[in-house]
């Protein structure tokens, strides 16, 4: 089953259950789906899926971080439980060695060499590891690589 399929049965569970928090994530998420299929009119494949999941993921915790920073501790709860529930549409990320060890491959088939080549490197970094990997790890990666 395709993963806009499992998010449409998790809905159609959460219904059943009445699981209004669940559900109310649930329907974020295909809101944010169906918003970019009737833009671009297209239909999304499981790549693309994950890379809106990444972004809302990304959405939330900028959101955990504002408030805490307000000291609204629930709205931050209410965030991170969202975030979890998002987390599990992704599929298993890359380990630290694993995002490092690809850099340094992209690295040398582009023959880059210092921190001027950072945005080409970036462009290939992200097309081959989206979806699989934290985008902030591999920026610091592609750092790494390109300074050493």
């Amino acid at each position: 089953m395709s993963l806009k399929g499992t998010i449409t049965e998790d809905m159609k569970n959460a219904m059943r259950a009445k699981d209004s928090e669940r559900l109310g994530t649930i329907r974020l998420l295909q809101a944010a789906i169906k918003q970019r299929e009737v833009d671009e009119r297209i239909t999304l494949d499981d790549a693309a899926v994950v890379v809106i999941v990444d972004k809302l993921i990304k959405q939330r915790k900028d959101s955990i971080t504002a408030y805490e920073q307000a000291q609204r501790q629930d709205l931050a709860d209410k965030e991170k439980s969202e975030m979890l529930l998002l987390q599990g549409y992704l599929p298993a990320r890359l380990s630290d060695q694993e995002i490092a060890n690809e850099v340094r491959a992209i690295v040398n088939e582009l023959g880059a060499s210092g921190p001027g080549d950072m945005g080409k490197v970036m462009g290939a970094v992200k097309t081959r590891l989206a979806g699989k990997a934290d985008m902030g790890a591999v920026s610091a990666a592609v750092k790494a690589a390109l300074a050493g």
